[in-house]
């Protein structure tokens, strides 16, 4: 990967001749040829089930001008994920007294942030909510739920949600996220109705340490491999903008296609006033849309997710987001912090030419619903 010299641009937009504006104008095709010629290459073994590597990873993360990334994460979408576009809502059916301590959670009992405190959801609740977000086209609902892992009346209580739910809306795809459930609370789920566990990696490997010390990755990942030998699929991200750096970004979507998910949530952080994340500061847009560029590449098959945080984002770096490749969308109110309505989603994903479908399932399992 070719990098831009200097003469590039320390010269750009200075008084000079015509004959030397020639010469920067020429040097600045060339290299942007160069760029092109680099990404059509990747684009095309990409496309041709290559995989790019943590090294070209890296040297495009370093590009000046980041719209030939753009373009070529866009040429990758088209080819694998031309027009469907997943969506899911969720309900916080369990809120606050978490005992984790993952410093950008408004529910972690270690912090004072004020979020609302209640226990599980009545069913017919949670039941209203699935129906709802379904006749606005939703296509998956999911309960969430803070909590190490549910308790046994928690979870005869989800499960008889999840049940009550698959029976009198029977078109809405099930979900959870429920945290470290056991084997036996996976399955129990699985037979009321729910074909997808989510469990956030949440970021790098070598940072999730710095944001959590009260559960590690490896016991997600245990979960997710449980949910999958009960017969469930698996929906796995996290959040950006944590105070990681653009090289851990990287790492943390290679980790992703690492583990092999093929749902990828891309929250980013929302700060939360009590929490030790409450001055970290924002991510820029570019900053957000090579990351979505760069996730697209190294996980060209994955739904991308619009997730928490996405209300930042303008309506035109949401749009530019999704010609990049942003392929579904968690839409609602997002547990602590505010989402998206649907109603605005739903005539986005219209007017950018994808398809709202719930006909999307990323692993295949015993159940098609």
């Amino acid at each position: 990967m070719h990098k831009m010299k200097s003469i590039c641009v320390s010269f750009f937009g200075t008084p000079h001749t015509h004959a030397f504006a020639g010469e920067i104008k020429l040097s600045l095709i060339v290299f942007y040829e160069t760029q092109a010629m680099d990404l059509t290459e990747i684009t095309q073994r990409i496309k041709a089930d290559g995989d790019l590597t943590r090294t070209e990873a890296s040297e495009l993360l370093r590009l000046t001008d980041r719209e030939p990334l753009y373009e070529a994460a866009h040429c990758i979408t088209a080819h694998f994920a031309p027009t469907l576009f997943d969506t899911c809502s969720i309900v916080n059916v369990k809120s606050g007294r978490c005992p984790e301590d993952c410093k950008w959670c408004a529910q972690s009992a270690h912090y004072q942030t004020g979020v609302d405190e209640y226990g599980a959801l009545e069913v017919q609740e949670c039941v209203r909510q699935a129906a709802f977000n379904r006749r606005q086209g939703v296509g998956r609902f999911s309960l969430v739920a803070g909590g190490r892992r549910p308790t046994a009346a928690d979870m005869d209580r989800y499960v008889e949600s999840y049940e009550t739910i698959h029976r009198e809306v029977p078109d809405i795809k099930l979900c959870a996220s429920l945290g470290l459930c056991t084997e036996g609370q996976l399955r129990r789920l699985w037979e009321a109705g729910v074909t997808t566990y989510h469990c956030n990696m949440e970021s790098a490997p070598d940072f999730f340490g710095t944001l959590c010390t009260t559960h590690t990755q490896r016991q997600k990942e245990e979960t997710l491999a449980a949910a999958r030998r009960v017969g469930m699929r698996i929906c796995s991200g996290g959040i950006i903008g944590m105070g990681e750096s653009a090289e851990q970004r990287i790492d943390f979507a290679f980790y992703l296609r690492r583990i092999g998910s093929l749902s990828i949530p891309i929250n980013i952080l929302q700060p939360i006033p009590g929490t030790p994340l409450q001055d970290t500061p924002p991510l820029t847009e570019d900053e957000y849309l090579t990351a979505v560029a760069l996730f697209r590449l190294i996980n060209p098959r994955a739904f991308l997710r619009f997730s928490g945080g996405r209300a930042q984002l303008s309506d035109k770096i949401q749009r530019k987001a999704i010609y990049i490749g942003i392929n579904a969308a968690i839409t609602g109110d997002m547990l602590t912090t505010i989402g998206c309505t649907t109603p605005r989603d739903m005539a986005m994903i219209a007017e950018m030419g994808k398809i709202n479908s719930n006909d999307t399932d990323w692993e295949t399992n015993s159940r098609s619903n």
